[in-house]
């Protein structure tokens, strides 16, 4: 890019805040610590995280609970406030444990059910050397589930762009009002596009076999 005649044209612009810290001070600044090395250290390279970032561990399922009860405490009171919705969010490190998660929430999760179904297959298979029920298993990054179950008021975060001039982008998080058999439809939650109502259609998606495995 600097090598481009474009270069001498371009105004270099310097980021200074951290927007997504700037309503926790008091971890930003601890992660700010950290990065300094100015925390201290009880051992080598480790220091001691305060005790209300952490859950108490006991067993897997104990400590999921323990985890999405911090998170989203009085879910059953709060699921219509858009505003409790968007205010909070689980990370996890594999799709895995993302998947699990998220059907542990959306069964705590009030009202009616609503299941949409993948139709996978392979192409140029005239063997049938992959079944269906194989496919149905792989969760690329991407791609949902084969199964995915949501709820009207249930948060969803779109994974790929799909009109990014109307705000529909990789990332962008929504609320779920109703379904219909092959489409979404939803509002807006976040950015310049706040309160827009969209719909969400079923799409075609093609995937390298290679990076499923």
């Amino acid at each position: 890019m600097v090598k481009s005649y474009l270069w001498q044209d371009m105004e270099v612009y310097k980021l200074k805040e951290n927007m997504r810290a700037r309503t926790d001070n008091l971890f930003s600044e601890f992660i700010l610590r950290i990065d300094n090395r100015d925390e201290e250290e009880i051992e080598d390279g480790l220091v001691h995280i305060p005790n209300e970032m952490m859950i108490e561990y006991s067993n897997n399922e104990a400590s999921e609970h323990s985890l999405i009860c911090t998170i989203f405490p009085s879910l059953c009171e709060n699921f219509s406030s858009s505003e409790y919705i968007m205010e909070r969010s689980i990370f996890a490190t594999k799709n895995e444990y993302v998947d699990k998660l998220n059907q542990k929430l959306i069964n705590i999760f009030p009202g009616d059910e609503f299941t949409y179904f993948s139709f996978d297959s392979v192409t140029d298979d005239s063997y049938n050397l992959y079944q269906v029920e194989f496919l149905n298993s792989l969760t690329p990054n991407g791609l949902s589930p084969h199964r995915l179950t949501l709820k009207i008021n249930c948060p969803i975060m779109l994974l790929r762009n799909l009109d990014p001039s109307n705000g529909l982008c990789n990332g962008t998080r929504m609320i779920c009002r109703s379904f219909k058999n092959n489409v979404i439809i939803a509002q807006i939650s976040m950015g310049q596009f706040l309160g827009r109502t969209v719909m969400i259609p079923r799409i075609p998606f093609k995937e390298r076999f290679r990076s499923l495995l």
